[in-house]
């Protein structure tokens, strides 16, 4: 018999809580502390993904200088092998509008820290300037 090894709800929100946090700041490095060695990163910007800590956060420190000010919440998660999804919510300011936005990502987790990590969600709305934005 296979037995399930997921994360709990309760383990699930307990990590959002310290991790979501660390996208907001520009801090790369506190959020690249999060990624194993060896993790995996993938979201619409690098659909092929990125290997390892050093790739990972060499794109952090491009992402987060860009949005420096962003705010991501958790939503939701679910139990999966390994890890969870986690649904989430982020405000994203962006010159003189505000891009909102849903999206969900699979966090598998290894010792403590993410090994994948991969990201979805409609970025249309930070690529047509004003087209999907509120001020």
């Amino acid at each position: 018999m296979h037995r399930f090894s997921g994360v709990s709800d309760t383990e699930a929100k307990q990590f959002t809580d310290r991790w979501l946090p660390a996208w907001t700041g520009n801090d790369p490095e506190r959020l690249a502390a999060f990624y194993a060695a060896e993790a995996i990163y993938s979201d619409p910007a690098v659909p092929a993904g990125l290997r390892g800590r050093a790739e990972i956060l060499a794109y952090f420190r491009r992402l987060l200088a860009r949005y420096p000010d962003w705010v991501w919440t958790n939503t939701g998660v679910r139990s999966l092998s390994g890890g969870f999804l986690n649904y989430w919510h982020a405000v994203i300011p962006d010159g003189d509008r505000v891009v909102e936005c849903d999206g969900v990502c699979t966090v598998i987790l290894g010792h403590g820290l993410i090994r994948c990590n991969e990201v979805f969600f409609d970025r249309t709305p930070l690529m047509l300037g004003q087209a999907g934005a509120s001020r």
